[in-house]
């Protein structure tokens, strides 16, 4: 079974009351609850996290290495300033997407650098919780296709033994 860990980052922790018009209403348990949802569905396992502490980040993200097979973060806010996420990242090599809810491209000017989208897979933003979910859809594809890439069929197999 495939294990993806999902990291959200600092201030998500009060979605559904901070600045909706630009986050929405829909709360971070929401948004874990229906990843979780679609994971049973996808036969994937999902760990899910939340820290505003970008310590706790970086070492979830190491730690991720083993035993994981994909990473999905949303950053927020050190997106645009950690080079310690980005570092972590690279180190485990694991395929991560990178998710915002909002569209990092049209807000202000210091929002549209990610430090982050350079060693990523994929970057989804501004649609919302639905950016967590195509994450989760996306990366479980990408995954699924490397596995059967890396595994010879059957058939495969065969031949090369009818070969030597």
């Amino acid at each position: 079974m495939l294990r993806i860990l999902v990291l959200h980052g600092p201030n998500l922790n009060l979605l559904g009351t901070r600045e909706q018009a630009i986050y929405g209403t829909e709360s971070l348990d929401s948004i874990d609850a229906t990843l979780t949802s679609l994971a049973e569905e996808l036969a994937v396992e999902v760990d899910i996290h939340q820290s505003n502490s970008e310590g706790e980040l970086v070492n979830w993200i190491q730690e991720s290495g083993s035993g994981y097979q994909g990473i999905i973060i949303n950053p927020a806010a050190y997106t645009h300033t950690s080079i310690a996420i980005r570092d972590a990242i690279a180190a485990v090599g694991l395929p991560t997407v990178e998710v915002h809810l909002s569209n990092i491209h049209q807000r202000e000017p210091f929002r549209h650098h990610s430090h982050i989208a350079g060693v990523a897979l994929a970057q989804i933003s501004g649609l919302g919780p639905v950016s967590y979910r195509l994450a989760l859809r996306g990366l479980h594809e990408h995954l699924t296709a490397q596995r059967k890439i890396k595994k010879p069929s059957p058939a495969t197999r065969r031949q090369k033994r009818a070969s030597r």
